[in-house]
């Protein structure tokens, strides 16, 4: 059997891939060569990518620090809960605009529209007095609760449940079953990819968000990955290798989401109808 012989563009678009995933790849590549090597030699003038002593003792002393589980499991409680929310409020807020109708819909939809174009740094001083005067600083529904305010999230599935025929749930209606029985039963499980998709955004979303968890506490034992591994300091500065080692703790959980769910990713967003938009 012979095999056919590649051709031009194939070539080009070869190469040109593995030119972009080098580029990708080589922060990954730093951060971890860097997190084997001693403090001092991390910042070491120039620098130099393979470490001359390869050495754990980054790694040795962030686990010793007693800190680096905490905040593993802040950011993971933070995160499963933030995503667990905004799937609720996004799938019933999505259907309740695509399927029913009342007074005032439209101007709400505007408001949601509207909430696409607001950054999340504008609202951080009057999210934080209002968590201040509900006395939840220093606690995880003081982190938990703003984040759960998914306008994107609630379009993403706005937009997935319009392409749903009606005629699904008309039938079901004819069959006796109630409207809760059909987003339950019918219409949920016909959205599993796009609310897949959801869930994977918000949770690397909130995994990442550095900002306002730490506006919001102050508490060591509170603090979440981003915001734990800006500490790694002493009275010399910032120790890079650790950095680096916990940079790549902190990335971790996301790189094992994107490959074990990289088909729910893109079938969600293939199912989202946003592509057409």
């Amino acid at each position: 059997m012979t095999t056919k012989a590649w051709t031009p563009s194939q070539i080009l678009l070869t190469l040109l891939g593995t030119a972009v995933s080098v580029v990708f790849l080589a922060p990954f590549a730093w951060g971890l060569f860097t997190s084997l090597k001693s403090e001092t030699e991390a910042v070491e003038v120039p620098a130099h990518w393979l470490p001359e002593d390869w050495t754990g003792q980054a790694w040795q002393a962030l686990f010793d620090s007693g800190n680096i589980t905490n905040w593993f499991v802040n950011s993971l409680v933070v995160s499963v809960c933030v995503t667990s929310v905004v799937l609720l409020v996004s799938a019933l807020a999505g259907y309740g605009f695509a399927r029913t109708e009342f007074r005032g819909k439209n101007v709400l939809m505007g408001l949601v529209m509207a909430g696409l174009m607001i950054s999340p740094a504008v609202l951080g001083v009057p999210l934080f007095t209002t968590v201040q005067q509900m006395g939840m600083v220093d606690t995880y529904w003081g982190m938990i609760l703003p984040q759960c305010a998914p306008a994107a999230m609630v379009y993403i599935l706005y937009k997935f449940f319009q392409g749903i025929p009606r005629e699904l749930e008309e039938a079901a209606f004819i069959d006796g079953a109630g409207r809760w029985r059909v987003f339950f039963t019918i219409v949920l499980p016909l959205s599993r990819p796009s609310l897949a998709a959801v869930g994977i955004f918000t949770f690397i979303a909130s995994w990442n968000n550095f900002l306002w968890p730490y506006m919001v506490t102050n508490n060591p034992d509170l603090m979440t990955m981003p915001n734990g591994i800006a500490t790694v300091m002493n009275s010399y500065g910032i120790q890079w290798a650790q950095l680096m080692a916990g940079g790549l703790m902190a990335g971790l959980p996301l790189i094992i989401v994107f490959v074990f769910f990289q088909r729910q990713i893109v079938a969600g967003v293939a199912h989202t109808g946003l592509a057409g938009q």
